[in-house]
């Protein structure tokens, strides 16, 4: 059974690193969290690692813009992992081909620049559906859509027999208080329909992957460490961290605000049989990051 927890302090000594996720943990889409970026600080100075991993389908050159934007200042963190630059890797490796069908928006076409850790990068080239060798999903061209609205292009790649790179896992996501499709829900479409999809990011390994050589980069010295996941995706975040074999801290304030009816902790009952339904025990929870 979980343990509900009201403070980081009351676990975070008993860890070296910290896999954070970014979106309904640190920040809401729009701005940070301040209590989040005291406790994250906190952490760090008492020696702690905080790497953030996050399904973000963006570079973390990018990631890194987005989040001052939001307020997320530099001393609240260590390094950055990001589901883009997982998937990038596999991309720039010949994943689906050379000439893909682009679903996202026009601002995260920075998926298509060079990425410096592999060598000898395939060749890639945006192209129509007809043209395509596979397909690489960012994103919605409108996150407000119904993602149903792909299924005659979906139709089509199917039986093309193309593949389907995931660049962003997550489902859904929270911009403030509006929810926003994500490319999740379309591979979830494109597998629902018989197709394939590719995946990189949480709850996946090729992340974690991403996420240890990120923390060795700023702590090479930590041969073993003890890693704590927190986020407030159980499909993602604590199935990755169960997966990882690492322990996770829930934020049940962020998408399950209203199935735990958290508003500064969460309802006891109401998160043991939320996390019964969706088959998922993480180590601890909390309302919010704090």
């Amino acid at each position: 059974m979980t343990r509900i927890i009201h403070a980081l302090p009351e676990i975070s000594n008993q860890y070296d690193a910290m896999f954070v996720d970014l979106w309904g943990c640190v920040h809401n889409g729009v701005e940070a969290y301040p209590e989040a970026i005291e406790a994250l600080r906190a952490y760090r100075a008492s020696g702690g690692v905080v790497i953030l991993v996050t399904n973000s389908p963006r570079s973390r050159k990018e990631v890194f813009k987005q989040i001052e934007r939001f307020g997320v200042p530099e001393d609240a963190w260590d390094n950055i992992a990001t589901s883009g630059d997982s998937a990038r890797a596999a991309m720039f490796t010949g994943a689906v081909g050379n000439k893909v069908y682009f679903i996202g928006l026009e601002e995260e076409r920075s998926f298509f620049e060079p990425l410096k850790i592999i060598t000898d990068p395939v060749e890639i080239e945006t192209v129509p559906l007809e043209e395509a060798e596979g397909i690489v999903c960012t994103g919605l061209f409108d996150a407000t859509a119904d993602p149903a609205a792909m299924r005659p292009q979906f139709l089509y790649a199917k039986q093309k027999g193309l593949k389907l790179l995931c660049a962003n896992p997550d489902i859904v996501v929270d911009r403030g208080h509006r929810r926003e499709w994500c490319a999740g829900a379309l591979a979830a479409l494109y597998t629902e329909m018989g197709g394939e999809s590719l995946y990189f990011g949480k709850p996946h390994p090729p992340i974690y992957d991403l996420a240890r050589r990120r923390l060795f980069e700023v702590a090479p010295d930590l041969d073993t460490p003890s890693i704590l996941a927190i986020g407030d995706g159980v499909k993602t975040d604590i199935l990755g961290a169960v997966g990882e074999d690492i322990d996770s801290l829930f934020i049940t304030g962020g998408l399950a605000a209203e199935e735990t009816a958290t508003e500064l902790h969460p309802h006891e009952e109401l998160l043991l049989e939320f996390l019964a339904r969706e088959g998922v025990t993480p180590t601890y929870s909390i309302g919010f990051l704090r």
